[in-house]
């Protein structure tokens, strides 16, 4: 196992690992609670952190953490149930609710 990612912010590390599961990266997050730990331990030492369960993942992992850091703007998509388009960010239809 390989640690891929870590920050201060749950939230994002978060959002990280939704990303690669959705890719179908099986990940762990080691972690999650330790901001309790805070001032025990070393502030890094207490960061959520996202690790690979299987190494040969890693330069696709890499790859897919770097286009969402790069800022690259996505294509808006369009419902397949209203036709309302919604921002790529979107995982389900902001006017009807309907999965993307």
């Amino acid at each position: 196992m390989k640690c891929i990612y870590c920050n201060p912010q749950l939230v994002i590390v978060s959002q990280m690992r939704d990303l690669l599961e959705r890719a179908g990266i099986a990940t762990e997050l080691r972690n999650e609670y330790a901001a309790g730990a805070s001032g025990e331990l070393a502030p890094i030492d207490a960061w959520p952190e996202l690790w690979l369960l299987h190494d040969s993942d890693r330069a696709r992992a890499r790859q897919l953490l770097a286009e969402l850091r790069s800022g690259d703007e996505l294509p808006d998509w369009h419902c397949g149930v209203c036709d309302s388009a919604s921002p790529a960010s979107f995982e389900r239809c902001w006017h009807c609710g309907a999965d993307r």
